[in-house]
């Protein structure tokens, strides 16, 4: 029988379900007649509750289960039928006037957009490319040597330097009142590595053990303290104890203790350059596939279904309540988190989503078995024992699934950039590692 869409709004269709009154019954007849065989009720041996009594018990109940699962099955019928791409759930409610015999519904739902990609060929994309040259193996090595790094106590004269471990006593006062977290005492720190506020480091930096000073602190607006975010602070600061580093020399026996198996410093560099081509690899990939996205939206023409929005959102509001629990925040679930702040990021999602499965789709850009082999075992190299990180992938379907869709994602960014004009554009490490730095073109 031909189904009857109509269309409501944009993506909103509704159609008609007949459920015949007679398959209803026999399917709830036969329900009970398995729940008497099994139901202990007082005053009856198991198995031997007789029929009515079970259905005066359980018929309303087992009704309503059987009715669902037969308006479930025709919407599904329904829906197959007529080709319907149904997202998210129908809302469905009981129509009066159904016919004899018949208990008639109507069956209210969004389908997913058709989704038009215009010509990509007019598009102007920057393909990044990243050279991974001696100056980032040294400073790769300058970390290591720091994370191995000794201190020494410096002499009562020596003023603090950056580098040093300063420790430290302070109170801090607004208007002239303490607050919570503003006062330490044998408080220590590395001067110039950004652990403390920049205000507070200047005024450090060039003490020497035993004085004091008393300064202004501006907290930023976005300061984690509520209590002083955008406030200004007084600080009484006194240096007890100023420790100079000492790092190890790069020596073989350096590259040893780092557990380079060639136990030498070419080897150390050579493991390190291996280590940053595969990081530089993977973080090229992450900022041209996030260049390719953005322009592909400019592209598509699609409407949104409502109901892939709301459960996206529903999604990102589990997740920052998730994230504020992790945070130690109590009461998390009955924090007010207006869902609408998660609109914007929410409709992006859907659209891309919509738009990229349209492209795999259209042009046969899933992941082959060997492109997924390869890219486990490529995140598998950076561990001790690869092969064990690839059986830990493919054990796992949902694992696997999220190593899938990187390469799904890989796949249509290749695509794409072919299609478009790829302007290549070298940067430099630092600016790949580390997009708040400076950005440096190289020749």
């Amino acid at each position: 029988m031909a189904v009857n869409v109509e269309v409501l709004e944009k993506l909103e269709r509704k159609i008609t379900l007949n459920v015949p009154v007679n398959a209803i019954q026999s399917e709830v007849e036969s329900r009970l007649k398995r729940l008497a065989r099994t139901v202990k009720m007082d005053g009856f041996r198991p198995g031997k509750v007789p029929m009515s009594v079970v259905a005066q018990r359980y018929g309303h109940s087992v009704q309503y289960e059987v009715l669902n699962d037969q308006v479930s099955a025709a919407f599904n019928q329904a829906a197959n039928e007529a080709q319907l791409r149904v997202a998210g759930q129908p809302r469905i409610s009981e129509k009066e006037g159904s016919a004899e015999g018949f208990v008639d519904f109507e069956a209210i739902f969004e389908v997913f957009p058709e989704v038009k990609i215009a010509d990509l060929s007019d598009l102007e994309i920057d393909r990044v490319n990243v050279n991974v040259d001696d100056a980032a193996i040294d400073r790769t090595i300058d970390i290591l040597r720091k994370q191995r790094r000794t201190f020494a106590q410096r002499g009562k004269e020596d003023a603090v330097q950056d580098g040093d471990r300063v420790t430290v006593d302070f109170e801090g006062k607004i208007d002239g009142d303490a607050f919570a977290g503003g006062k330490a005492e044998g408080f220590a720190f590395l001067v110039g590595e950004g652990q403390m506020l920049k205000e507070f480091e200047d005024a450090v930096r060039g003490m020497k053990v035993g004085e004091s000073k008393t300064f202004p602190l501006a907290f930023p607006a976005d300061y984690h303290g509520a209590e002083v975010a955008g406030k200004t602070a007084d600080f009484l600061v006194t240096v007890n104890k100023v420790e100079a580093a000492n790092l190890p020399e790069v020596t073989d026996e350096l590259a040893k203790s780092l557990g380079v198996e060639a136990g030498t410093v070419a080897g150390l560099r050579d493991d390190i350059r291996k280590n940053l081509e595969r990081e530089v690899k993977f973080r090229v990939q992450a900022r041209n596939k996030q260049a390719v996205l953005d322009a592909l939206l400019t592209k598509a023409e699609l409407d949104l279904p409502n109901a892939s929005i709301q459960s996206e959102i529903a999604r990102l509001e589990q997740g920052a309540r998730e994230e504020l629990r992790q945070r130690g925040i109590k009461d998390v679930d009955q924090s007010p988190i207006p869902a609408e702040i998660f609109r914007p990021q929410a409709e992006r999602r859907v659209r891309l989503g919509l738009v990229v499965a349209e492209l795999v789709r259209s042009n046969e850009l899933q992941a082959t078995p060997e492109q997924l082999r390869a890219h486990v075992e490529e995140l598998a190299a950076s561990y001790e024992k690869p092969e064990e990180v690839v059986q830990w992938y493919y054990s796992d379907r949902n694992r696997l699934a999220d190593a899938e869709a990187v390469v799904i994602e890989n796949n249509v960014t290749e695509f794409v950039l072919q299609k478009a004009k790829a302007v290549d554009k070298t940067i430099g490490f630092e600016e790949l590692m580390n997009p708040q730095a400076p950005a440096t073109e190289e020749a």
